[in-house]
């Protein structure tokens, strides 16, 4: 590959050298959508299992790389699609020399990993955007256009097993998307969390519900399942004289207002406006919105800050969650224990034996 100095000018309107790093199921996706835009250029894929990458390379024609390093001074900015585990260490790589990035969710394992590469993103001047992709649905900008002040958010995102995924809890594999939206319609600080659930087809757990309360006094109430029988993405949003409820799957909004005059005695007329959105491609969009702010030098859409605030709240709940799961636990423990004890006591001293069997009797 033919390498460049790291930022040097190509012109205005030149396409955005890219590459990804990840080519698995989602990565082919990214590497899809940069090859067919104008504004930038796939220019190679990189991927740890070398098959994986071969083949990658040989469909958009591009060099295949086993090492991600070797990108460096090659590209502007790059798409990182890798297991969660290694996003610190492959997107730290690229923006310590200020190559653009685009990261999957979420942002990074750890809080103190989504620190580092928020810091260090500023301290080189490259953007670091997060794949938050609910952000980039017509619907949801939409919804944003006509959501003031929320009093009430119910979320339900649940869908079929999938093994994908699984290498973390359904809260950053799926939750998360909710989370990130409801933080990006409320605009109070987040002041509690209360959660709940439970692994049962993977090690971490797959079924998950959480509320969520503001300074400004809104609640969310979000649910997320990887083990329904069933795909739903739903939201529904409470706020002085208006309801919204949003269908995710179907691209479908309904506004309700209280309208002027009353539909009969004590009941308030309803105005309704329902609202279908054109699907288009949301990852296509996201994509785009990264390469523009890239090139203008600005902050993206979902900045580094929007994901850290994201797993910020996810990690909340995760230890909501668990601690909910301690407490379940020591209370069944504190429940088996109670019967041997008891009968420990009776049998203590003479005719011990002949209470602890009274009292069998009488229970």
């Amino acid at each position: 590959m033919t390498r460049d100095e790291p930022g040097e000018d190509n012109g205005a309107a030149a396409p955005l050298r890219m590459a990804v790093v990840g080519v698995g199921h989602f990565g082919l996706f990214h590497a899809e959508k940069i090859a067919a835009l104008a504004c930038a250029r796939l220019v190679a894929v990189a991927d740890t299992d070398p098959a994986r990458a071969r083949e990658a390379g040989r469909r958009f024609g591009v060099p295949a790389l086993g090492d991600a390093g070797e990108l460096i001074g090659a590209v502007d900015a790059v798409s990182v699609v890798v297991p969660t585990l290694a996003h610190f260490e492959v997107a730290s790589r690229f923006l310590d020399r200020g190559v653009h990035v685009l990261v999957e969710k979420p942002i990074a394992h750890d809080l103190d990993s989504a620190r580092r590469l928020v810091a260090l993103a500023e301290a080189r001047g490259a953007v670091l955007q997060v794949g938050h992709l609910p952000r980039f649905y017509a619907v949801t900008e939409g919804l944003k256009a006509r959501i003031t002040r929320p009093l009430y958010i119910e979320c339900v995102r649940i869908a079929p097993f999938k093994p994908r995924g699984t290498d973390v809890n359904v809260i950053l594999d799926l939750m998360i998307h909710d989370l990130d939206l409801v933080l990006s319609l409320v605009e109070a600080p987040l002041i509690s969390v209360d959660a709940a659930g439970a692994p049962v087809l993977s090690p971490s757990e797959d079924i998950a519900s959480a509320r969520l309360k503001f300074a400004d006094g809104c609640i969310a109430s979000i649910t997320a399942s990887r083990i329904s029988l069933k795909t739903e993405r739903k939201m529904r949003i409470f706020q002085p004289d208006s309801y919204v409820t949003v269908d995710f799957d179907r691209q479908r909004a309904v506004f309700m207002r209280k309208g002027e005059g009353w539909l009969a005695p004590g009941i308030p007329r309803i105005e309704s406006d329902e609202q279908t959105y054109e699907e288009g491609d949301a990852l296509r969009r996201e994509i785009e919105s990264f390469v523009a702010a890239a090139r203008a030098g600005r902050q993206p859409a979902v900045s580094g800050r929007d994901g850290l605030r994201a797993l910020e709240a996810a990690i909340q709940v995760t230890e909501s969650l668990r601690a909910h799961a301690r407490l379940v636990e020591a209370v069944a423990s504190a429940a088996a224990q109670a019967p041997a004890a008891e009968t420990a006591s009776a049998g203590a001293g003479p005719g011990g034996a002949r209470r602890a069997a009274a009292g069998r009797t009488r229970t």
